[in-house]
This record gives C-alpha cells, sequence and structure tokens, in this order.
C-alpha cells in the first residue's frame, strides 16, 4: 500500500504532513524509490469568476449565451480524441477538473480567440480598465 505525505517549504522551512519515521515504520522490507512532486491546487475561485464574467462580456457583444460560450470553448480548447467501444470520438472536460496553471492555460487560449476572431479585448486584473469591467460585468 502506497502512503503519501504533504510537504510545505514555507520561508526555507519544510513540514510534512506525516511523521517520517512514522511512514517509515509501515513498509514492508524491500527497496523503494521516493519521488517529491509538487502539488498542483484546482482552478481558484476568482480564475472562475473571471471566466463568467468575460463569458458575459462576450455574451453582450455576440448576443450567444454565456452557457454556450463556455461549451464552445471547452470543445475548443478542452477537447481530445477517446477510444469508445472501438471507436475514435471527440470528447471534452470542462474547466472544473483544472488546476491553477491548466486554469490559466485555458484563459489565456479564450482571451487570445476572443481578441483575433471576435475583436473584444478581454482584461486581466493588471489591466488599466479592470476595475470597471468588474462592475459592469461582476453583478451578473
Amino acid at each position: 500500500m502506497a502512503e503519501e505525505a504533504i510537504l510545505t517549504k514555507h520561508d526555507g522551512e519544510v513540514k510534512m504532513s506525516k511523521d517520517f519515521d512514522y511512514l517509515c515504520s509501515k513498509l514492508r522490507n524491500g527497496r523503494y524509490k521516493l519521488s517529491i512532486v509538487r502539488c498542483s491546487e484546482k482552478r481558484t475561485i476568482s480564475q472562475n469568476d473571471l471566466m463568467w464574467m468575460w463569458f458575459g462580456c462576450i455574451e453582450d457583444e455576440t448576443g450567444t449565451p454565456k452557457n454556450d460560450i463556455y461549451l464552445y470553448y471547452c470543445k475548443k480548447f478542452l477537447s481530445r480524441l477517446a477510444l469508445v467501444n472501438g471507436e475514435e470520438v471527440m470528447i471534452y472536460d470542462t474547466s472544473s477538473k483544472l488546476n491553477t496553471k491548466q486554469m490559466s492555460d485555458f484563459m489565456t487560449k479564450i482571451q487570445v480567440d476572443a481578441v483575433m476572431e471576435l475583436g473584444i479585448n478581454l482584461p486581466q486584473p493588471i489591466d488599466r480598465f479592470y476595475e470597471s469591467f468588474v462592475g459592469e460585468y461582476g453583478r451578473r
């Protein structure tokens, strides 16, 4: 049975969620391989909120309902071929399964597509008129 512990490094100090000696005491005799892999966090609420504000903006500009815009971008950027019962079919995921980096990449693709294909600029929090954008689309 695999054992897991979470390591957290903050200000140069590493803390572990379980006692290392305890974890080792549970192992059978033999050779083991230890890997340390950076945890990825689920997309943030602020990422999700911004994405839906963007879709509200696109809805206003194009007349296409924001839920349709969402499904369009999921299909466009989160699709893949899968083998189902011996047949290749296109399937797509939703953003709810993305981690923060994947969500950031997804949103960058949406932002680029919106400006290139629709002529719509979608702001980031660092942009000059972001607060005005939130004032308009954050209440919906």
